[in-house]
């Protein structure tokens, strides 16, 4: 059974007036769709990184984080993708999203006003306390990283 939804309040800000609100592609995508809000199309040529505003700022409940991440499409048939992936709004964050796309492809890629440019995933994020000490439980892996556990 679902859990009871998390209100996440937004003001869209005057330059996103005419564009729709973060939302879900179908009914049960985990992601909301955010839109560019740039007045002028934006040229993102192979390697180049831009940031792209939304118009949206977000009112994120405490104990919640939004994260941007990247758009399948997007990243398969061009190569754009998220470079801080995934992207980190803090609860207390009340500036305007943007997001950072950058061109991993071979061509360069035009963004649109209204383009459909990452997904906005509201997840949980629990207290956490940092307690320091001498030494920490061993398990079977142990300090092996990057790798140690097998290619596929």
């Amino acid at each position: 059974m679902a859990e009871a939804p998390v209100t996440v309040r937004v003001v869209r800000l005057a330059h996103a007036a005419d564009l729709r609100l973060p939302e879900a592609a179908s009914v049960h995508s985990a992601g909301l769709d955010v839109r560019a809000a740039n007045d002028n199309d934006i040229d993102l040529d192979p390697g180049a990184r831009a940031r792209v505003p939304t118009g949206l700022v977000l009112e994120i409940p405490h104990g919640w984080e939004g994260q941007v991440r990247p758009r399948s499409g997007l990243a398969a048939r061009h190569g754009v993708t998220v470079a801080n992936s995934p992207g980190t709004i803090d609860s207390d964050y009340r500036g305007e999203v943007q997001v950072l796309l950058v061109n991993l492809g071979r061509e360069p890629f035009t963004i649109r006003r209204g383009d459909r440019i990452a997904q906005l995933v509201i997840s949980a994020v629990p207290t956490v306390n940092v307690v320091e000490v001498s030494a920490v439980d061993g398990t079977d892996r142990g300090g092996g990283g990057f790798g140690s556990t097998g290619l596929s």
